[in-house]
C-alpha cells in the first residue's frame, strides 16, 4: 500500500512540473521560435545562453533590477506570474534549444 500511495503522489508532482516549452510559447513573438531573433531588434539574441545566465536576466526582470536594452519594464510584465520553477523550466528550454 505503501508503495502505491508513493508511486501516485510522485506521478502527481511530476505532472505539476513546469513544461519548458508552453510557458516559452508567448515569447516567440518577439523572441522568434527558437530565440533566435533580437526581440524589437533590440535585446541580445537569446538562443546559446546558458541556463544559468538566461535564468539570471528572467529574474532580474521579475524583481525590477534588470533593463537590458531599455526592455525591463516589457520584461516584467512577461515574467510577473512565473515561480521560480516556471523561470528554471523556461530557461532550461530554451538553453536546450539547438
Amino acid at each position: 500500500m505503501k508503495k502505491i500511495a508513493l508511486a501516485m503522489l510522485f506521478a502527481g508532482v511530476s505532472m505539476m512540473a513546469a513544461d519548458g516549452k508552453a510557458l516559452t510559447a508567448k515569447c516567440a513573438a518577439c523572441h522568434g521560435a527558437s530565440f533566435e531573433k533580437a526581440a524589437l531588434g533590440k535585446s541580445a539574441i537569446v538562443k546559446g545562453q546558458s541556463a544559468s545566465a538566461i535564468e539570471a536576466s528572467l529574474n532580474g526582470y521579475k524583481a525590477g533590477t534588470l533593463n537590458k536594452a531599455g526592455m525591463g519594464a516589457l520584461m516584467k510584465g512577461q515574467v510577473a506570474a512565473m515561480s521560480d520553477a516556471d523561470i528554471k523550466a523556461a530557461a532550461a528550454y530554451i538553453a536546450g534549444i539547438k
